[in-house]
């Protein structure tokens, strides 16, 4: 009889190949942060994560996280990394350190503003639309560069890197392609923005690439149902 992994096996399993992918480029495991990618995921599947040592959730939906946030222990760092209308900036600045998808000068803006009325600072990605697909948000890569340099002087959200979901391959150096193509729009950006050695963050790799990505230079990689296992149908 096949034994189903729980969680915490998952979990892991993943820090386990978050390992391996670091030795084979020479980094250090410390440097990657495994965001447990939770969209449509039990309350009970994200609380074992949580006692198997995964600290960072990521979540899509805005109304979604805040119902599963009383439910779940305090101490978790809470990342949206889905799309965000600007609207409903109110309800992610007060709960949310960090927003990987700022994905228009407007959102920036108003974050920012936000940010500064309730005296915190948030954590910023920029993410970029590398193949340029119709069904994605963010940034042009040719535009990107431009739109670092008007942020760069936000008060009170503090850009640290870039995002992206490249478009999807079968073939790993198509893959690792464009991750190299976010490293590398990363490098062109930290002398502009003054970004130290410990910064210029890359947010890339979810279940499927996750390995590639890190010996590509990723530091936060979102990971879903490779943690969790399958997500729950939406009624």
């Amino acid at each position: 009889m096949t034994t189903v992994p729980t969680v915490a096996d998952r979990v892991r399993g993943i820090r386990q190949r978050i390992a391996a992918a670091c030795d084979r480029c020479g980094r250090d495991p410390a440097e990657v942060t495994l965001l447990g990618a939770s969209k449509s995921q039990p309350l009970e599947r994200m609380q074992e994560a949580w006692a198997a040592g995964v600290e960072v959730f990521g979540e899509n939906r805005v109304q979604e996280a805040l119902a599963k946030m009383p439910s779940l222990p305090a101490g978790i760092d809470w990342h949206l990394i889905g799309p965000l209308q600007t609207n409903k900036v109110k309800k992610v600045v007060p709960r949310f350190s960090t927003v990987h998808a700022i994905d228009r000068i407007k959102l920036a803006h108003a974050l920012d503003k936000e940010a500064q009325r309730s005296e915190r600072t948030i954590d910023g990605f920029l993410e970029v639309n590398l193949g340029g697909e119709e069904t994605k948000h963010g940034f042009q890569p040719d535009d990107v560069v431009n739109a670092a340099e008007q942020l760069a002087a936000l008060q009170s959200v503090r850009l640290v890197g870039l995002m992206a979901i490249p478009p999807v391959e079968s073939e790993e150096a198509a893959i690792r392609g464009w991750f190299r193509q976010l490293r590398s729009l990363r490098d062109a950006l930290r002398p502009r923005l003054g970004w130290q050695e410990s910064d210029g963050y890359l947010s890339m790799g979810m279940s499927q690439d996750f390995e590639v990505a890190i010996e590509e230079g990723a530091t936060h990689v979102r990971i879903g149902t490779a943690l969790f296992g399958p997500r729950e149908m939406r009624p």
